[in-house]
């Protein structure tokens, strides 16, 4: 296309397609309009110069608005979340943006859909996504349109169902449908793929099948996660079960996405297989394979959570709220903060000498008992306490934790190195506000299994008292010493109280 930077228009970039790309636009320089339902949880997390818009796909005006000048737009709108019919409100929304799009001369829109043979008896989400292309190619506008199978990556509703059901069934009674067969990608070479349609040269409307190098049935996608999630599960083969009976009982055992989840296991049926080779011709991305594309997922988990933000996702409620903490995808988190009227040197400084002599604050008869129970079990226990009190480094130990990152003032992360089954860290942040400060405390847990599972929520009543109770009296020790900042700050484990000057906590 002539023009080297359009006005692009990104719609789902909430999502988790959507969401990925957003960034790799704007790496790519270009002026990018993002269209969204509920603009203020996203425009925080945009690049200066990224336009974020009110917009619905089922009002026009909104859509014809947002399509003012653009050139190439990225259609990763669904519905299968919402209640109701999502057939009819994904061919309102086509239908819409269609129209709109026409009307506004965009010149080019690229759409992801999903794999499936059209002479088959597809299910009602597949045939949902082919008729989507076909109505967004009725408003004349060019479409690339790419059709995928199960999308690896961390987040991803596929994959997460999966993970779901092979971290807390270590017996699974498999349908028939465990056995049909799938192409994966990995989320990143769907980018790519994406990345690479938005200047290639195309004269007409092209539909692309896209996935990666290996067919596989969803139970060896199952037996992948597990060889490498290190867990045992047996799979016990059933020819009874239906895709119906299966959509009930995954409602039971995954609840979290119990209405996505019905939907999408009933196109489970259908083979998603790439039939037509040509995406592999004339694209340069170079798929990888399963056990690749796992790996990296799991990799990716790790790096993409150390540096979340733990206030800006409970806000835009990226997590699914549970007792026990917030779901991260197999992550459980509670997070919970104080404001305090001190400085955040001052907020931050109890957080600094915290473990070792110091002791944890509150409780420390608790920690004691919880360090011996560690011995005892062949772990590290609290017998390595800390090499410095008021010095900290990134990778030294601290009692049964090491210490993952500190940015003096701002954060501590400690990763557990205690014997629990999965794996757990203990996050500290220090943020200026127009009172004082906001400390806030997360306690992370991966649990492996259904034994990391019951382990997590049998423990969850204490850890909330302790947690509680430590973040309150950090909190006085964090006034304690910016009332008196020429003394040496010790807010002793037994003597504190909870100070009357917090400003507020929500924990």
């Amino acid at each position: 296309m002539s023009d080297q930077k359009p006005l692009v228009l990104l719609t789902g970039a909430t999502g988790y397609v959507g969401g990925r790309l957003l960034p790799l636009l704007e790496q790519r320089g270009c002026h990018i309009r993002c269209m969204v339902r509920r603009p203020q949880y996203l425009t925080s997390r945009v690049a200066e110069g990224t336009e974020v818009v009110a917009g619905d796909a089922q009002n026009y005006d909104s859509l014809l608005s947002a399509l003012q000048g653009v050139k190439v737009a990225y259609y990763l709108i669904h519905s299968m979340g919402d209640a109701g019919s999502f057939e009819e409100q994904d061919r309102n929304a086509a239908k819409s943006f269609a129209a709109a799009a026409r009307e506004a001369g965009v010149q080019r829109i690229v759409y992801l859909g999903g794999l499936g043979d059209d002479d088959e008896d597809l299910s009602a989400h597949l045939q949902s996504r082919h008729e989507v292309g076909d109505l967004l190619r009725e408003s004349g506008c060019q479409v690339v349109e790419f059709r995928a199978s199960i999308v690896i990556g961390s987040g991803s509703l596929s994959f997460e169902l999966v993970r779901s059901l092979v971290q807390r069934l270590p017996v699974m009674i498999c349908p028939k449908w465990v056995s049909v067969q799938s192409q994966p990608i990995a989320i990143e070479d769907l980018l790519d793929y994406l990345m690479e349609a938005l200047d290639r040269e195309e004269k007409e409307s092209r539909i692309f099948e896209i996935g990666g190098p290996e067919q596989v049935s969803y139970g060896e996608i199952m037996r992948e996660y597990a060889k490498q999630r290190g867990l045992r599960r047996w799979f016990i083969s059933v020819p009874i079960l239906t895709p119906r009976l299966s959509s009930l009982w995954l409602g039971l055992v995954t609840p979290i996405y119990a209405r996505v989840g019905r939907k999408l296991v009933d196109s489970l049926r259908n083979p998603t297989i790439v039939k037509d080779p040509q995406s592999a011709r004339e694209f340069k991305v170079r798929p990888r394979g399963l056990s690749a594309a796992i790996d990296r997922a799991l990799k990716n988990e790790d790096s993409d959570f150390a540096v979340t933000r733990w206030s800006d996702a409970l806000s835009s409620s990226r997590g699914v709220m549970t007792w026990g903490g917030t779901r991260f995808g197999n992550r459980v988190v509670d997070s919970r903060c104080v404001t305090v009227a001190a400085k955040p040197e001052d907020a931050f400084r109890p957080i600094r000498r915290i473990g070792g002599k110091q002791g944890w604050y509150y409780a420390n008869f608790l920690w004691a008992i919880r360090g011996w129970i560690d011995l005892a079990c062949g772990g590290v226990g609290l017998r390595r306490g800390r090499r410095d009190q008021d010095d900290l480094q990134v990778g030294e130990v601290l009692d049964w934790w090491r210490v993952e990152e500190f940015i003096p003032n701002q954060r501590l992360r400690l990763g557990a190195e205690m014997k629990v089954p999965g794996r757990a860290w203990l996050e500290f942040e220090v943020e200026p506000c127009d009172e004082g400060s906001t400390i806030r405390q997360t306690a992370i847990f991966d649990p492996a299994g259904v034994l990391g599972l019951a382990y997590w929520y049998g423990i969850f009543p204490l850890h909330a008292v302790i947690f509680r109770g430590m973040l309150n009296r950090i909190g006085a020790a964090a006034l304690h010493q910016a009332e008196t900042p020429t003394r040496a700050e010790s807010a002793q484990t037994s003597g504190s109280e909870q100070p009357e000057t917090l400003i507020h906590s929500d924990g």
